[in-house]
């Protein structure tokens, strides 16, 4: 198989930016977000023929970045531990990062952040992101609803409700 081809050259161009900047949503980590995207492009490139007849390449290139996340995320918790490292909670990286509500979607537990980047940052369907996630469409309507429910009463000026950190 050829390194590339036109139509994976269009694809790519079409959805890398906004897998990357998902998962610098999700992770609070704009480094971290562009290693995980670029190596889930290139496991579809390796498997171009197969993934491109999928009716949803999209879900299994998200699906595939989101696994790499949490990997290196573990990782990374594990490596902390050895060093005995303190957790530095890290900024959400994203279009304008010293915005609020994404101070607020980096407070929230995983699964809420990862619905939220691949909802409103991906622009994916609930139905993509159950595919991406390995969850049910039920599960993103019932996990999107929560973390909207948090972020309102979070961002509300007049709130004495908190955002419970994400461990």
């Amino acid at each position: 198989m050829a390194l590339s081809t036109p139509d994976f050259e269009a694809w790519y161009a079409e959805n890398h930016a906004r897998l990357a900047a998902t998962l610098a949503v999700s992770s609070g980590d704009l480094d971290l977000a562009r290693e995980c995207t670029d190596e889930a492009f290139a496991r579809a490139l390796e498997r171009w023929q197969r993934v491109r007849a999928m009716d949803q390449p999209e879900g299994w290139v998200y699906r595939v970045a989101l696994n790499d996340l949490r990997r290196r995320a573990r990782r990374r918790s594990v490596e902390r531990s050895l060093l005995r490292r303190e957790h530095q909670p890290g900024t959400v990286d994203a279009t304008d990062p010293r915005h609020p509500v994404w101070e607020a979607v980096g407070a929230l537990p995983e699964r809420m952040r990862t619905a939220v980047a691949l909802r409103y940052v991906a622009d994916l369907t609930e139905l993509q992101v159950a595919e991406a996630m390995g969850i049910a469409r039920g599960t993103v309507a019932a996990t999107l609803h929560e973390a909207r429910r948090r972020l309102g009463a979070f961002l509300q000026p007049d709130s004495d409700e908190e955002v419970v950190p994400h461990a």
